[in-house]
């Protein structure tokens, strides 16, 4: 792997650089509020009708047919500038990949520039209140509408991020109830706003309001929203996984952003504590190693090679570094971390974040099976 950028991957940086330093909002209210989610819509239609809300994508879907190394240097430059979170991310980063590889063209042709606008907003409904990590043991169920040519969608999904603010959601339903775990499940993408469906804001103790719990009863859903084949949802499900897990939702920008400021507060109050110094080097190493390694796997994607099971074991690493550089700020601030005003705001907001990561996107636990049996090739019990 070349690790010296291109003059045109300098250039693109540069460009990047000089559109966010001249537009990038930095005081904007969490999208995780309702006011905060529409201020942050409007920031998204920026980005789009600049041509960067989604740059790897190809040019007739809103992109800039970017590489992915483009797509790394854009991330990067992003969370330097101090962006905001996107807060269409569920769409762009998680199902985009599903539909570019999954997708009938109709399919592409009706969401993904839609998506990447913020026009049309979208919630992950996978977990559901007794199936949260193992994904395979969905309760939630179809039944086939046949006069009408499509399905009927019954069930409750749960920890829907942003749900009470979207318009469209996706998730796996059993559609062949003679078949168990991984068969019999088709992938759906369905309105959040038609008859039989309801969506239930979770109330957060920090006051934001966008995870939701989505019941359905008796939802339509055509058959033109299917995504892939019937009954073989599964493997649709994996195409997102893997880039959930393996690249596009937790990018090095992120972490690297993260690290940057890190240094800088470690430099301003500074600690007479051997093991905090240690703790503030190791996460910033951490961050640079996962930088390299996230360029190595784009470098295999090139090549024609695919992310597969490795992505968990990429997911087990950003999780648990993110709480590991969290925790070296909290170490630095000590009682000031519980100060919820300016940078003290910032880091404990980050911290509290930086928890759910190794539950989210499935859980560490989860993780490390599957690295066990499919990367390690070690028998099950």
């Amino acid at each position: 792997m070349n690790l010296e950028f291109t003059e045109s991957e300098e250039l693109f940086r540069a460009e990047c650089r000089a559109w966010l330093s001249a537009n990038a909002p930095t005081d904007l209210e969490s999208g995780d509020t309702a006011e905060g989610f529409l201020e942050c819509l409007k920031w998204e239609r920026a980005l789009f009708d600049a041509g960067w809300a989604a740059v790897s994508w190809p040019k007739e879907y809103g992109g800039r047919g970017a590489s992915l190394v483009e797509w790394l240097i854009f991330e990067e430059e992003y969370y330097r500038s101090g962006a905001p979170p996107r807060v269409t991310q569920n769409g762009i980063f998680l199902l985009a990949p599903a539909l570019f590889e999954c997708g009938t063209e109709d399919q592409k042709s009706r969401f993904l520039r839609s998506m990447a606008s913020g026009e049309q907003n979208w919630a992950q409904a996978w977990s559901e209140p007794n199936s949260g990590s193992d994904l395979a043991s969905v309760r939630g169920y179809a039944e086939r509408d046949d006069e009408r040519g499509g399905w009927r969608l019954y069930g409750q999904k749960t920890w829907s991020t942003r749900a009470a603010f979207c318009d469209m959601a996706y998730g796996l339903f059993r559609t062949d109830p003679q078949l168990s775990r991984h068969k019999g499940l088709t992938y759906f993408l369905f309105s959040l706003k038609d008859e039989g469906v309801e969506v239930r804001p979770v109330e957060r103790l920090d006051g934001d309001d966008g995870f939701a719990e989505i019941f359905l009863d008796g939802l339509f859903v055509p058959d033109r929203d299917v995504l892939g084949e019937v009954d073989r949802g599964w493997y649709v499900a994996m195409s997102t996984t893997s880039s959930e897990r393996g690249l596009s939702l937790r990018s090095p920008g992120r972490f690297m952003a993260s690290a940057d400021r890190l240094i800088a507060l470690y430099r301003e109050l500074g600690s007479d504590d051997d093991r905090i110094a240690d703790q503030v080097l190791t996460a910033w190493m951490k961050t640079e190693s996962y930088r390299l390694h996230t360029f190595g796997t784009v470098a295999k994607m090139k090549a024609g090679q695919s992310i597969g099971a490795e992505s968990s074991l990429n997911k087990i690493f950003w999780s648990e570094m993110d709480v590991a550089s969290h925790e070296a700020a909290m170490a630095l601030l000590g009682a000031d971390a519980e100060l919820d005003e300016g940078d003290y705001q910032k880091w404990i907001r980050g911290f509290q974040f930086a928890l759910a990561g190794p539950i989210y996107a499935g859980t560490n636990e989860i993780q490390r099976n599957l690295v066990a049996t499919r990367v390690l090739g070690l028998p099950r019990k």
